[in-house]
């Protein structure tokens, strides 16, 4: 097979970026034609003349021509340098036509966020978070979808979510995610059930056989506190199951049976009395709160200064 001039075999082609000098080179090359000084095109791209004078000798190595004339009076393009320089404008203008359009295209990005998080973190940590956030990102639009931890995950596969927030035992599958906080969740009951005046904490069994009101399957409160019973004979069917934290809590508050809620829900309501906290022994109930996002795709703009937000 027969070789080129540099030892390539004919018919390879050399990446293009072997072949063509690089932006800053170009730019260079254009300061000289505006200034006639290498000295003055050097100081108004911030570097070195010694640096700009070595750019432009690798510029013409790699083209095998040579570009300035140098001389005491100041730097002049040669011809082929001029010829050079011109197509070096129509190279330097696409490119900041380019500049201009991911520049567009990252304002669109960080102009909206959507958030997708399970009812508890959206119910009474996200307003916090979002109120911060506004005061970095004023024009930053956000819409939030509130759900289960299994509606928050179908979001962010989908890609109609750009961060998510889950309150289950892990990451869902597909996620990547950040633990950014801990909770634990409680039996709480009226003050007049007859729970409210126990001397004695419940047993787990006795919790896995009371009909209680709860969340619905894909919860992140139901997928804990059926973990934590499972051992014990499992959840008895529910007294109610009803698809919202505040539904939840406003049916215990009414007398309408034992609930299991997170303590971030109801720790107004215990204070104020209108809810009395049930201690359970055998069994835990804590688990971790979590940011989470699709795998390989990190949190950037607007929803990765609230995932820090989150962190702090």
């Amino acid at each position: 097979m027969s070789r080129g001039p540099k030892g390539e075999d004919q018919g390879e082609r050399v990446p293009l970026a072997h072949r063509v000098p690089d932006l800053g080179a170009l730019e260079l090359l254009l300061a000289v034609a505006r200034h006639g000084s290498l000295g003055r095109a050097a100081r108004e791209l911030g570097i070195t003349q010694p640096a700009a004078s070595s750019r432009i000798r690798s510029m013409e190595r790699q083209l095998g021509v040579a570009l300035v004339d140098r001389s005491p009076r100041g730097s002049r393009l040669t011809d082929a340098g001029a010829l050079v320089t011109d197509w070096a404008r129509r190279v330097v203008e696409a490119a900041e036509a380019f500049d201009v359009g991911t520049q567009a295209l990252r304002g669109r990005r960080d102009s909206r966020l959507r958030v997708a998080a399970s009812m508890t973190i959206a119910e009474y940590l996200l307003p916090g978070w979002l109120i911060a956030l506004r005061s970095q990102r004023p024009g930053t639009a956000v819409s939030l979808l509130a759900g289960n931890s299994a509606t928050v995950a179908q979001q962010l596969l989908a890609g109609d979510a750009d961060l998510g927030f889950v309150e289950g035992l892990s990451v869902p599958e597909g996620l990547d995610g950040a633990v950014i906080g801990q909770d634990r969740l409680l039996v709480v009951v009226a003050p007049g059930h007859p729970w409210a005046r126990r001397k004695r904490p419940l047993t787990a069994g006795e919790l896995a056989s009371e009909p209680l009101i709860l969340r619905e399957p894909g919860s992140g409160t139901r997928q804990v506190l059926d973990s934590a019973l499972t051992g014990h004979g499992g959840l008895a069917e529910p007294l109610l199951e009803l698809a919202s934290t505040t539904a939840v809590k406003a049916a215990a508050v009414s007398g309408a049976g034992p609930a299991v809620l997170s303590e971030l829900a109801v720790t107004e309501e215990v204070a104020a009395r209108r809810l009395t906290e049930v201690p359970v022994e055998g069994v835990s109930m804590d688990r971790s709160l979590r940011a989470v996002w699709p795998s390989s795709h990190r949190p950037t703009g607007p929803a990765r200064e609230l995932l820090s937000l989150t962190q702090g």
